[in-house]
């Protein structure tokens, strides 16, 4: 606890609990994970995330790995990657699957909500080019209706790909014959998500941890 409570002197930790949402006490929790991963060292690397088991078997783990090296990712106007992360910087992507505070706000909450949909919108937009396929929508949908728990693999696949078709025939129906279709839009992807709710649904727990109830757990949460 004497090691907790330290960080709120340090005036960085201060910052990045502004930053993040994040309390001291997680910050404490997740810098302890960080150090685990990097093997004691000051910056993450991807090598470092790639050997995780629980990430091995995950369908869009590339996609997982590469978020955390993604400029758009780090709450600043650039793009591009990088080879290595700061504590700082995986912190900040952390905090894009920590679930919403229960006392904000309806525009605190679309805000937060339009912040993680940008971060699954560029996590599957590769090649930053401002838009995603039909294919990479369908899988959105599907991961998204899968963490619901409500309903099995088989049922969510079915209503992905119905959804996708969906979009297809709202997207492309409406195009002139000699328009040529680039893609889902952010802005787009943000309409057709609309009734998803998705600010429960972002979470990660391939760290040993599990964001959803790491703001209620105490430092026993890491394993």
């Amino acid at each position: 606890m004497g090691a907790l409570q330290s960080l709120s002197d340090e005036p960085e930790y201060r910052e990045l609990a502004e930053k993040t949402g994040f309390s001291f006490e997680q910050i404490g929790i997740l810098h302890k994970r960080f150090k685990q991963l990097s093997h004691n060292e000051d910056m993450l690397r991807r090598a470092d995330l790639d050997t995780i088991p629980d990430l091995a078997c995950n369908p869009i783990r590339t996609q997982i790995i590469e978020a955390f090296f993604d400029k758009r990712n780090f709450h600043q106007n650039g793009d591009g990657t990088v080879e290595e992360i700061s504590f700082e910087e995986f912190l900040v992507v952390m905090s894009h699957f920590r679930p919403p505070a229960l006392n904000m706000t309806e525009d605190q909450r679309e805000k937060v909500r339009r912040e993680k949909l940008r971060f699954l919108f560029n996590m599957h937009d590769t090649d930053n080019d401002g838009t995603i396929t039909l294919e990479e929508y369908r899988h959105v949908v599907e991961e998204l209706l899968s963490r619901s728990g409500a309903l099995g693999k088989e049922t969510a696949k079915g209503i992905a790909d119905a959804a996708m078709l969906e979009v297809a025939s709202i997207s492309i129906g409406h195009m002139e014959p000699d328009e040529f279709y680039e893609g889902i839009t952010f802005e787009h992807f943000l309409k057709i998500l609309k009734d998803i709710e998705i600010e429960t649904k972002m979470n990660i727990r391939f760290l040993n941890m599990d964001t959803t109830t790491l703001c209620n757990r105490d430092s026993s949460s890491i394993r």
